[in-house]
């Protein structure tokens, strides 16, 4: 899954040196390697030999010695094997403490093993992997290329400390792939680069290498072959991986996408099709329609008539050279496999979708932005600096922009509450509308039996000001938050207030139903929360955080145990509902 241009080169350790377990270099190695065979083959070693202990081999005397370029080989037996540096430094000191009485190895000697601690046996042998993440990349990678493979090593390292830590008693793996598809495309060649002035010339052609992407996107012209670079990735990549675990499919193998920056944009569209051609037939379509709904004179009305039967004639042209042709271009792209989960990290994909026309509805389901028969979860990841990024929440259900998003576990946090289980909390409360007596107000009892908490928290404000209190439910927090306003608004209508609504400010946004009683109405809320945010340092100062927050998600153990937790999720249910089944 590397760039073809790198050539990573795979050896077979042979000689490993003693404590640390690290190889010697490849020529000296096999030097070594031919004088012991040639010296000690057919001869027995000892049963056994502690690894862990290295025991000096004083007043024995070399039996044989092997001179290379820069160090000498003692063999003391056919398993006592020594090295030593033949430096003027090393000399020097090897005579000193020789005179003082240390024999030669215990004083200067690096004693070297044939072969590794460890004996390999037939059940050694990596885990089967189960789940398969794609890492997809945004702008930026014509600047550094191999730049997804680096971060995506960083992510799969975090991971396995995580997988070790929290997730070791399950016998499945997730394995990271990089999706690197920046550097096959030539979209305009060098044309940008010629037409570049040659002042601050370092500035400009890191923009054109990151930033130009955007531009490229947006462009009628080369946007197709963005999205055709990555879909075609995509899935040469799954293909090659399937053919090299045929299991994989058999057993149900899963499949999730993590997308960086604008990679969020165009895995999206490569998932549900998106084109904007079709956009722009929409937009026509609906100018016919109301031409057609107001008054026209004759002339108009003739007109009109003409340019859909012209235009009724051209669709029928096109449609019967794209046969003779047999072009796909029209056809959405698609993938080969269907996506578990989509991780967006750090992206403005909410701006896109905006943009395009997409407003907030009422259902309170994923299918309003992406349909579960495509991806079956949608997870939209940010740091609460990233000026890239956007949340989704608020272009399904409205008032989601007045309700904070989830609090992202730190991977340190003990027994942390799951996800499913947090409550919404409110980023500004709303003051009781006008239909409601002065006398009533919003209860501010906090209940572990009800749905969500109100929170005032401004939006960005860290998290560490509230307290890591604040997660586990309104129960836990006593008055000495002085300010916050709790309350309760769910799925069971309740009567009684109590109260004071003093405490609740007026903001612009519209206010949430209230019941006669003063009690919050339920509401429409989301079937799952989508928007997750990063917690902010306690020293984390917010400039310098906006400078770095947008690359700072591959080597975040935060965000490795928030993506295993969802691709563990029904494992770790399974599991433990067979140790319940057992009870």
């Amino acid at each position: 899954f590397f760039l073809e241009t790198e050539k990573i080169p795979v050896m077979r350790g042979q000689w490993f040196i003693d404590g640390t377990w690290q190889p010697l270099e490849e020529e000296e190695s096999n030097l070594i390697e031919q004088e012991h065979l040639n010296r000690f083959k057919g001869q027995q070693l000892q049963e056994s030999f502690d690894m862990e202990v290295s025991k000096p081999v004083d007043g024995k005397e070399a039996i044989h010695s092997l001179k290379l370029s820069r160090n000498h080989v003692d063999w003391h037996s056919v398993d006592e094997v020594y090295l030593y540096s033949d430096a003027t430094t090393s000399k020097i000191a090897r005579t000193v403490t020789q005179k003082l009485g240390f024999s030669k190895a215990s004083s200067s000697g690096t004693r070297l093993h044939r072969g590794y601690v460890e004996e390999a046996t037939l059940e050694d042998k990596p885990p089967q992997t189960s789940h398969i993440v794609f890492v997809v990349h945004g702008i930026g990678q014509k600047m550094d290329q191999g730049r997804i493979i680096k971060n995506t090593a960083m992510m799969r390292d975090t991971a396995r400390k995580i997988e070790e830590k929290y997730f070791s008693n399950l016998a499945t793996h997730v394995e990271f792939l990089p999706v690197e598809w920046r550097s096959k495309l030539t979209l305009d060649g060098d044309t940008v680069d010629s037409i570049t002035p040659d002042k601050v010339r370092g500035l400009r052609d890191m923009l054109n290498s990151s930033a130009m992407d955007i531009m490229y996107y947006t462009s009628p012209l080369y946007r197709d072959e963005l999205v055709k670079g990555l879909q075609q990735e995509l899935n040469r990549l799954y293909t090659l991986f399937c053919s090299r675990n045929p299991e994989f499919e058999e057993k149900g193998g899963k499949v999730s996408i993590v997308s960086h920056s604008l990679g969020c944009v165009i895995t999206y569209d490569i998932m549900t099709g998106w084109n904007p051609v079709r956009l722009y037939e929409q937009l026509l379509q609906k100018e016919e329609e109301e031409l057609e709904d107001r008054w026209m004179s004759y002339e108009e009305q003739r007109l009109l008539e003409e340019l859909y039967i012209t235009k009724q004639r051209l669709r029928e042209i096109e449609e019967r050279l794209h046969g003779l042709k047999a072009s796909t271009i029209s056809k959405p792209p698609v993938l080969k496999f269907k996506v578990e989960n989509f991780f967006c990290m750090g992206s403005p994909l909410a701006v896109f979708l905006a943009l395009r026309g997409i407003r907030p509805g009422s259902s309170g389901s994923q299918d309003h932005i992406l349909p579960r028969t495509i991806c079956n979860r949608l997870l939209n990841i940010f740091h609460p600096t990233d000026p890239v990024a956007y949340r989704l929440e608020p272009l399904i259900l409205k008032h989601y922009s007045n309700i904070s998003p989830v609090q992202i576990h730190w991977y340190n946090t003990a027994n942390p509450l799951p996800y499913e289980h947090m409550k919404p909390s409110f980023l500004n409360p709303t003051k009781e509308p006008t239909s409601v007596t002065d006398n009533e107000s919003i209860s501010t009892a906090p209940s572990p039996t009800t749905s969500p908490v109100l929170v005032r928290r401004h939006y960005g404000e860290s998290i560490t000001n509230i307290g890591k209190a604040s997660i586990l439910g309104a129960a836990s927090i006593g008055k000495g938050l002085g300010g916050m306003l709790f309350s309760r608004f769910g799925r069971s209508r309740k009567d009684g207030a109590e109260g004071d609504d003093k405490k609740a400010s007026t903001v612009g946004t519209p206010p949430l139903p209230h019941s006669s009683s003063g009690f919050l109405e339920p509401t429409v809320e989301l079937e799952h929360r989508i928007d997750f945010e990063l917690r902010e340092g306690l020293v984390e100062s917010r400039y310098w955080s906006a400078v770095t927050s947008h690359t700072a998600y591959w080597s975040s153990l935060d965000i490795a145990l928030f993506l295993l937790t969802f691709m563990y999720k029904h494992d770790q249910e399974d599991s433990d509902k067979s140790n319940l089944d057992a009870i």
